[in-house]
């Protein structure tokens, strides 16, 4: 009997271990344990209870990419405010609402976890993120819970827009989910305007493995899609000083590779680039140069290799609008629109590294080392290596600054106001 009985314990505690180590089992099980806020990745469960409708809508991204989101957001004009009826009235559509953009710079760029075998942990640091947007608790005070939250990230999409669909329904709270994946895909069946060629998905390298695209474009087109994965791009767009090659050079490399790839298997030619990655649309001229480029470019007998294969004009889907469609679209159905004046701006964050978590691996610079970034397990849900501080102008790169002042004004002006 005591044999069969420590047998059944052995049973049960490797069922509980082996659902614990899940994200999703992780994260849900570890938010309801804590309904009153009070521990990390938590949010008050009476928070969501009542009227939603003027609290904020929260944002995030694993940079500054999802910037380029919160600008479609802030620019929307597709409806008339008052009836909802089609055609732009002059207002933007979210003009009742505010923001909340968290940035998780410090374990960024997510597009490289699937390719160090880290898609678990991935699922978990995307959980995270949004128990932040969620809950009250960041490090220098106390912010607003959020309403609604826009996956504002490619890659986090692909790998955590289920799971966190989820574990809101298992939490029971009414927070609408919207992705940029599923998004950009009904925006390029949408608004084709006689582009019915192939289409180049430019996105991190997590992104492309996750087929994400190539999957949603199926749903809604039968469209050939090739991916372009890039794993310096977007880091160096944020301002990584670990990436000592410059934007344009880094461009016209991976569109070469690209190219001469798609032309060795007789791709379908191209007349379409959806920019999969956030951070694309910052740098959306200078792709489009690239591919230029290289259209133009003769090899050694003086033909053009790549004539043919590249679209004289190319059309870019820029995800972020269809975000922003959707969005209002999901708001609007559920009556959960802003009814009250905003009181106070946006709120913008940052994830930084916590040099007090004991075992935190930290370079030279005071960010998270690559061994360190990328060697973690998923398990600890309300881990601490990294804390989520105010983000201001002053605070980002000057690259990333410039980009961010002359591609994004009216994010600009927001950031400029934020506490």
């Amino acid at each position: 009997m005591a044999a069969c009985l420590r047998f059944l314990l052995i049973c049960l505690v490797t069922c509980v271990a082996r659902a614990t180590d899940d994200p999703l089992a992780s994260a849900i099980g570890h938010a309801k344990a804590h309904p009153q806020g009070d521990v990390p990745a938590s949010f008050v469960a009476a928070d969501y209870r009542g009227d939603l409708r003027d609290l904020p809508i929260g944002v995030f991204d694993s940079g500054v990419g999802g910037l380029t989101v919160l600008e479609a957001l802030k620019a929307h004009d597709r409806h008339h405010n008052v009836t909802g009826a089609d055609g732009a009235d002059g207002v933007p559509d979210f003009a009742g609402e505010r923001f909340v953009y968290f940035g998780d710079q410090a374990n960024m760029p997510y597009g490289n976890y699937s390719a160090v075998g880290r898609t678990d942990f991935l699922r978990e640091l995307i959980l995270r993120d949004a128990l932040f947007l969620l809950g009250r608790r960041q490090a220098r005070g106390d912010k607003p819970p959020v309403k609604a939250i826009v996956i504002a990230c490619n890659t986090a999409t692909a790998y955590g827009l289920e799971d966190l669909r989820a574990a809101v329904k298992a939490w029971g709270i009414p927070v609408i989910v919207v992705g940029v994946v599923e998004a950009g895909a009904q925006g390029l069946a949408e608004t084709a305007e006689g582009a019915q060629g192939g289409v180049a998905v430019l996105a991190t390298v997590g992104t492309c493995a996750s087929n994400a695209y190539p999957k949603a474009i199926a749903k809604v087109t039968g469209r050939p899609v090739r991916q372009l994965g890039s794993a310096s791009l977007a880091a160096a767009i944020e301002g990584d000083p670990s990436v000592k090659t410059p934007i344009r050079d880094i461009i016209r490399a991976d569109v070469g590779a690209f190219l001469k790839s798609a032309a060795a298997d007789d791709a379908a030619p191209i007349d379409t680039l959806m920019l999969g990655c956030t951070h694309y649309p910052l740098v959306a001229d200078e792709i489009a140069a690239a591919f230029a480029y290289w259209r133009e470019q003769s090899d050694a007998s003086g033909r053009k290799p790549y004539a043919t294969l590249v679209a004289p004009k190319l059309k870019q889907v820029n995800p972020a609008a269809w975000t922003a469609e959707s969005l209002w679209r999901s708001l609007r159905g559920a009556q959960m629109m802003a009814v009250a004046r905003p009181k106070g701006g946006d709120q913008f964050f940052l994830s930084v590294a916590n040099p007090a978590w004991k075992g935190v691996g930290l370079a030279a610079d005071g960010t998270l080392t690559y061994e360190y970034k990328y060697g973690r397990s998923p398990g600890q849900v309300g881990r601490e290596d990294t804390l989520n501080v105010p983000m201001t102008a002053e605070a980002l790169p000057g690259a990333t600054a410039g980009l961010v002042r002359e591609r994004l004004p009216l994010t600009w002006r927001s950031l400029q106001g934020a506490r």
